[in-house]
Formats: structure tokens, sequence, C-alpha cells
């Protein structure tokens, strides 16, 4: 049987020791941390009407959260310590709306210049 190695072992230990510590408990309990989590629900609603009909989408609302993303995402990056969960979630979101404003451009300019 093969054994673990020891920094392995080590590398586990120091991982649980880190989410024992008490900086990992507050942060947890940080608006750092529940910031990013809650505004989740913006990319992933994104990314769910990704399949969904072209004709529902908005583009108002699309550019205007494309827009909040990029900016939010410069904060993320410039804030002080980096919140990296924050930034994930709003590149996430900058993609998705990207997506989605290219199927309304599709939808609403190119495809009807085809059909035409």
């Amino acid at each position: 049987m093969a054994q673990v190695p020891k920094a392995t072992g080590s590398l586990a230990s120091k991982l649980v020791n880190s989410l024992k510590s008490k900086e990992f408990r507050d942060y947890l309990m940080s608006t750092h941390f529940w910031g990013p989590v809650a505004n989740w629900g913006i990319p992933l609603a994104a990314l769910a009407d990704i399949k969904k009909d072209p004709k529902i989408i908005s583009g108002k609302m699309t550019f205007a959260l494309t827009l909040y993303s990029a900016i939010f995402m410069r904060f993320a990056w410039k804030v002080q310590p980096r919140n990296l969960l924050l930034f994930a979630c709003h590149i996430t979101n900058f993609t998705a709306q990207n997506v989605q404003g290219a199927r309304f451009v599709n939808y609403h300019y190119l495809s009807k210049q085809e059909k035409a």
C-alpha cells in the first residue's frame, strides 16, 4: 500500500488549522464575504437565461449590467485587501452579459437582415 507523503499530511493539517482560525471565522462574518455571495444571483440568472429565447433579452438592461460588472471588477481588484470572490462574481457576470448582448444583437439586427 502506498504511503501518503508527509508534505501532503502537513498541507492538509495547515488547511484545517487555517479554516479553524479566528481570521477565517471573521472573514465568514464580514461583508467582504457575504456581499459577493449575495451578488452571485445576478451572474447565475444570466447564465440560466442563455438557453432561453433571445427575444426576451433587454438590450438596455444587458448593457447596464455589463457596465456595472466592469466597474465593480475594477473596484474588487483595487480595494484592499483584494476581494477575489467579488472579482470572480463580476467577471462571470461580465462574460455572461456579453454573451447575452451578442445574442440580442444577433436576434434583433443580424438575423432580420438575413431573412429580408
